[in-house]
């Protein structure tokens, strides 16, 4: 049986547009992927430091990981990286507290968080690095920048 010519002069076109189409489509599929991750992460932190901060007012300290001498500060950072599903590290927070930032551990003190009664104000400012070269476009650096915050007051300890 012969092909009639014009479905000759068809064949392969399938595979010509596909060619043409599918680079199109998995970058605006890896794309979206990406978006997904970046408001997951973003809502995934924000979860982790409204516990930190309901953690805080309690005046607890039993998070910290040290055995002695344990202290508020690290047992509400350890309780913000508790709840943040490993992404922590992967942020890179900036810690504010009241206004104040601690950059670096060595900045935590002791009266960071305040004293019974007084409003905490737990702000984390994060950085988390695109993957997708199409989508760090439209961020300065490649960089997706959040801040997620929590407001409470310190109950009576």
């Amino acid at each position: 049986m012969k092909v009639p010519a014009f479905l000759r002069r068809q064949r392969g076109s399938a595979v010509v547009e596909m060619a043409i189409i599918a680079p199109i489509a998995f970058l605006l599929l890896i794309g979206v992927i990406e978006y997904s991750i970046v408001f997951y992460t973003t809502l995934t932190m924000q979860y982790a430091v409204r516990e930190g901060a309901r953690y805080a007012v309690t005046g607890r300290t039993d998070k910290d990981p040290a055995a002695s001498n344990q202290q508020r500060y690290l047992a509400v950072i350890q309780q913000i990286k508790n709840n943040s599903m490993g992404m922590y590290d992967s942020v890179n927070p900036v810690i504010s507290v009241n206004g104040t930032s601690y950059a670096s551990s060595s900045a935590y003190n002791a009266n960071m968080f305040g004293n019974p009664g007084d409003i905490v104000v737990l702000r984390l400012d994060c950085t988390w690095k695109l993957a997708t070269p199409i989508v760090a476009a439209f961020f300065p650096s490649g960089q997706y920048k959040f801040t997620v915050a929590a407001t409470m007051q310190n109950e009576a300890f």
